[in-house]
């Protein structure tokens, strides 16, 4: 083989490898980008369960007083 044909072929899997790692590259960028909308529409559109708990807690409240009126009514 001559040197020519020898730097070809580094040329060629230089290239090839190179390729691959700008794709990796673009991959691993884009899932960043997807992740952090999805963090920021997380933060936006869903209730953390502290909230959740606090609401349920809340309402839980209100029915129990509701009930405790018609128990009251019931008995008269």
């Amino acid at each position: 083989m001559s040197q020519d044909t020898i730097n070809l072929i580094i040329t060629g899997v230089g290239a090839v490898i190179g390729w691959v790692l700008r794709v990796i590259w673009e991959s691993i960028r884009k899932l960043q980008d997807e992740m952090n909308a999805f963090q920021r529409e997380v933060h936006t559109e869903y209730v953390t369960k502290d909230d959740y708990r606090q609401d349920i807690l809340e309402v839980k409240d209100i029915l129990k007083q509701i009930f405790d009126k018609l128990d009251k009514k019931a008995d008269k």
